[in-house]
């Protein structure tokens, strides 16, 4: 008899962060009673906090898989999602059928209008933890049930710069490629000084070899973009992030169009659905899926369509305490068409803590973590911010 699934259990965590993601706030810029605030030149709110959900599944053997969700504001919203529809769905089904309780749950409220948002990052975070402990129950880890664990150690880049001013930010950039990095990214969201003169602050930081990538947070208009990143290209800028508003299909296509440089999106896609048209529309070549948006079954699915599509992926990475970064690296392990992964330092470092397992990013690359399922698990620091 198969080991049937016993209980869903969420948690959201609110974890303190001693500056806030992305730097320090604008002056004038006050969180409110929440800790929320909205970064002026990108108009999206964030927190002081790093919040995330947590999803601990169990089945009648004892054995548990854990899983994670993004969460960057309002955690509760979809650990209620869990707690009172999608877990109960889940009570007696057999955990090896993981991709199709992802099915299940997607189509529960899709004809509702709810294929999105939190109800999908809900769905996503009970995805994470079954493929876990799908690994558990079989002792492999979730690369090899993907079907092939084609490298242990994946390339990055580093991500943000988060620093008072523009001269700590190329600083900074410059520590890590002396650390053996090859490879930065800086955020127009708080390049204040705006994106030429960071350019060029970061250029001559890291010197002429370093890729540098840059994310536009979604700012202007395609006309402004191409632009800007005309400007931008003698400085060897490599790849453009986010350039146009995410509704903006056609623009971000006139942006592939009319620039040197790589175009990235994806990260606020969550599936297939959302990336195809994109795809058809040949609007980039490189994707960004967010594992803490997809989760593992959509994430594939994705990626398979961008191999269709001759694009390269080069998934995103946001704000949690590394329970689906590492779903992130199995997946990506076992393509084809993967390129570099996004290591976010600020939130990566910091919140090593509150794992058991190895997350290690040196030197330039990403380890995979070892062992059964994902290779790691929450401790009960990590818990212990559950609210």
């Amino acid at each position: 008899m198969p080991d049937r699934i016993t209980s869903v259990e969420s948690f959201a965590l609110k974890i303190p962060r001693d500056e806030p993601y992305l730097g320090p706030l604008e002056e004038g810029n006050v969180p409110n009673e929440t800790g929320c605030f909205v970064r002026p030149r990108n108009k999206t709110v964030y927190s002081i906090y790093d919040h995330c959900v947590l999803v601990k599944v169990m089945a009648e053997s004892g054995a548990v898989g854990w899983g994670e969700c993004v969460a960057v504001v309002t955690p509760h919203t979809t650990a209620t999602i869990i707690d009172e529809l999608l877990g109960p769905l889940v009570i007696g089904r057999d955990p090896h059928d993981v991709v199709a309780i992802y099915e299940d749950h997607y189509d529960a409220m899709r004809v509702r209008g709810f294929f999105g948002g939190f109800y999908h990052d809900a769905i996503v975070a009970i995805d994470i933890a079954l493929w876990d402990l799908r690994g558990k129950l079989t002792g492999l880890p979730v690369s090899k049930l993907l079907g092939a664990q084609r490298t242990d150690k994946l390339p990055v880049y580093v991500s943000g710069l988060p620093g008072a001013t523009r001269e700590d930010r190329a600083a900074l950039g410059k520590s890590w490629i002396e650390k053996g990095f090859s490879a930065v990214k800086f955020a127009a969201a708080v390049s204040d000084e705006g994106e030429e003169a960071e350019m060029d602050a970061v250029r001559e930081a890291v010197g002429p070899d370093t890729q540098i990538l840059v994310d536009l947070h979604w700012r202007f208009t395609a006309p402004q973009a191409i632009s800007l990143v005309h400007r931008l290209e003698p400085y060897g800028v490599s790849l453009i992030e986010a350039p146009v508003a995410p509704e903006d299909v056609e623009g971000l296509a006139e942006v592939a169009r009319s620039i040197k440089a790589s175009v990235a999106t994806g990260e606020e896609y969550r599936t297939i659905y959302e990336y195809r048209p994109r795809f058809l529309a040949r609007c980039m070549d490189v994707i960004q899926p967010e594992m803490g948006r997809t989760g593992i079954t959509s994430f594939m699915k994705i990626c398979a369509m961008a191999e269709a599509f001759h694009c390269r992926v080069m998934p995103h990475a946001s704000i949690g305490i590394g329970i689906y970064q590492a779903a992130s690296l199995h997946a990506s392990a076992a393509l084809t068409n993967f390129a570099m992964h996004e290591y976010q330092h600020s939130i990566t470092d910091k919140n090593r803590a509150y794992i058991d397992g190895d997350l290690v990013c040196e030197a330039g690359v990403f380890h995979l973590p070892e062992g059964p399922g994902l290779g790691l698990s929450p401790n009960q620091a990590a818990l212990d911010h559950a609210y």
